[in-house]
């Protein structure tokens, strides 16, 4: 594809994805949001909810990665309130969702300007995610495995959601199960 024959990219949506992150991470700073949310605080809102208490979790979780609260709270929230073999699956299934939903809110809102308008260096750099597409996304979930930039460069490319849920999911076991062990170990 050509420069000619390539769409332009949208940079207002960029622009309005940027805006929408600063303000997600402020308010959740300003407000507290984001130190309120700790293990101890997301056991106890979960575990009082009853039946409803993953639900609650993995609602928590999706607002916990959209203002930056680091996964490792939810994984120990999710093992001291349901023990390591609950509270891991718990744990795995909120992560998927919670990068989901991050993916989709950025791809919605920003689109793929990464799968457009590219350089020859981007082009190199990205030729993997093209190729390869649940390969690399599961080395990248095992390197930096729920860092929001990473959940936004995935969403903003060309990578398929289903590639990217299955590079997610493949790429989440070892540091979810690694992180569960060390959660029970400590917290328990």
């Amino acid at each position: 594809m050509t420069d000619v024959d390539r769409p332009p990219v949208r940079w207002w949506r960029l622009a309005l994805l940027a805006t929408l992150i600063v303000a997600v991470f402020a308010v959740g700073r300003a407000t507290g949001l984001s130190t309120y949310l700790s293990t101890e605080r997301i056991r106890a809102v979960t575990t009082t909810a009853g039946l409803w208490g993953p639900i609650v979790f993995v609602l928590i979780f999706c607002v916990g990665e959209l203002v930056h609260v680091p996964g490792i709270v939810f994984v120990g929230a999710a093992v001291v309130a349901y023990g390591p073999t609950g509270g891991g699956v718990l744990a795995f299934v909120g992560a998927l969702i919670a990068l989901s939903v991050g993916f989709l809110v950025v791809r919605a809102i920003g689109g793929k300007p990464l799968a457009v308008n590219r350089s020859s260096r981007m082009h190199r750099i990205l030729s993997q995610l093209d190729n390869r597409p649940v390969r690399t996304v599961f080395v990248l979930r095992l390197l930096f495995w729920m860092a929001p930039p990473i959940n936004y460069a995935l969403a903003l490319s060309s990578v398929p959601f289903c590639g990217y849920l299955l590079g997610t999911a493949l790429g989440l076991l070892a540091p979810i199960a690694g992180l569960v062990l060390f959660s029970a170990q400590l917290l328990i």
